[in-house]
C-alpha cells in the first residue's frame, strides 16, 4: 500500500495510491514530502523507483544486522533503517525495521508492520503544523515522534518496575504465596523482553542521528542542526534510562530468586525441626518395642503412662529449645 503526503501550509494531506497507478499519479512531485510504503508489492516498488529514481530495499536488506546496512548513501539519497516497536493488545511487542530514504526534497518510508508511532505521526501531521516542508524536516519530525513514543513506554515501564519491586519483597512476608512469586517471574521476563526491544530501537536511532550529523543530508538552516543535536541528546538520555532499567530488572530477577530460595529454605527448616522433635519420642518408642524377655518396665503398672509422658517431654524440650533460639 502506498500513501503519499503533500505539504499544504505546514500540514500534510494524505492520498492513497493504487498498486497499478501510473507514475503520473505522483505528479506534481514538488509538494510531495512523504511517501509511506506499507508491505509494498513489486509493482508498487517499481512505481516509486521509476518516479523518484531510487532503489527500494527488500525486506531481507532491511533486516540485516550489519552496522553498514543500517545507514548508508546510495542513488543520491540516505538510507536509514530504524527499528520501531509495534504493540498489539494482548500480544508481545514486535520490533520491526522501518527504512527511511531521505533526500532534501522528500522522505520515503518502507515498512512491513504497523508501529503506533508512525500512525501517531501521520495523525498529528494531518491536523497540526509540524513544519514538514521537505524530506529532512519530515524525517526529523518523524524521529521526534518515535522518540516521544519510546520515552512514554520507558516511563510506563519504570512505574511497572517500581510496583514489581514492592511486590517482590511483599511476597517474602509470612502470608506471601509461592504463586505470587511465579507470576512475578513472568512479569520480570516480559519487562526484560520489552526493555531489550526498547534499547535496540534506541540504538538504531542513535546510529541514524549520528550518521545524519556526520554524512547525512546538508542542513540549510542552523535550526535544523540544532534540532538534530537536541534529538541526539534525547536519544542518549533514553538509552541511559534503558540501561538503568536493565540493571533494575536484573536486580529484580536476583531478588526474586533469592526470595524463592529463602521460602524453600523455610520449608526445609520446618521439616527438619519436625523430624528432630519427633526423633526422641521415636527412640523411646523403639526401645520399648524391642522383644526382649526381661524388661523391668514391662511389669510396672505405670510403665505405659510413663513411656507416653517421656515421649511427650522428649518432644517438648527440643521444641522449646528451638523457640528460645528463635529458630522458629
Amino acid at each position: 500500500m502506498i500513501t503519499i503526503y503533500r505539504e499544504a501550509g505546514g500540514r500534510l494531506v494524505a492520498e492513497k495510491l493504487a498498486a497499478d497507478a501510473p507514475s503520473a499519479a505522483l505528479e506534481p512531485l514538488a509538494d510531495v514530502v512523504w511517501i509511506d510504503l506499507v508491505s509494498p508489492i513489486p509493482s508498487e516498488e517499481q512505481l516509486i523507483e521509476a518516479a523518484l529514481e531510487i532503489l527500494v530495499p527488500s525486506r531481507e536488506d532491511m533486516e540485516e544486522i550489519e552496522y553498514s546496512s543500517g545507514a548508508y548513501t546510495a542513488h543520491g539519497a540516505q538510507y536509514l533503517t530504524v527499528h520501531v516497536l509495534e504493540q498489539a493488545e494482548g500480544h508481545p511487542a514486535y520490533l520491526g525495521p522501518v527504512t527511511c530514504i531521505v533526500t532534501r526534497a522528500r522522505l520515503v518510508t518502507v515498512r512491513y508492520h504497523e508501529p503506533p508511532a508512525l500512525a501517531a505521526f501521520a495523525e498529528r501531521a494531518l491536523g497540526h503544523e509540524l513544519g514538514c516542508l521537505d524530506g529532512i524536516t519530515t524525517m526529523m519530525a518523524l524521529m521526534e515522534t518515535i522518540v516521544d513514543r519510546l520515552a512514554d513506554l520507558l516511563e510506563d515501564q519504570s512505574r511497572r518496575l517500581e510496583a514489581t519491586t514492592r511486590a517482590i519483597f511483599a511476597a517474602h512476608r509470612p502470608s506471601g504465596r509461592m504463586e505470587v512469586l511465579s507470576s512475578l517471574m513472568q512479569r520480570i521476563g516480559k519487562a526484560e523482553d520489552l526493555n531489550g526491544k526498547l534499547n535496540e530501537s534506541l540504538q538504531t536511532l542513535a546510529r541514524v542521528t549520528g550518521f545524519m550529523g556526520l554524512v547525512g543530508p546538508s542542513f540549510e538552516h542552523g535550526a535544523e542542526r540544532a534540532r538534530l543535536k537536541t534529538l541526539t541528546r534525547d536519544v542518549r538520555s533514553l538509552l541511559d534510562a534503558s540501561t538503568r532499567q536493565e540493571r533494575k530488572i536484573d536486580f529484580q530477577l536476583n531478588a526474586t530468586l533469592g526470595v524463592i530460595n529463602i521460602r524453600q529454605a523455610d520449608v526445609i527448616k520446618i521439616f527438619s525441626v519436625v523430624a528432630f522433635v519427633f526423633l526422641p519420642p521415636t527412640l523411646i518408642a523403639s526401645i520399648y518395642g524391642m522383644n526382649f524377655a526381661f524388661m523391668p518396665e514391662l511389669e510396672w503398672r505405670w510403665g505405659y503412662p510413663a513411656a507416653l509422658g517421656a515421649m511427650v517431654l522428649s518432644a517438648l524440650l527440643p521444641y522449646l529449645l528451638f523457640r528460645w533460639k528463635k529458630w522458629l
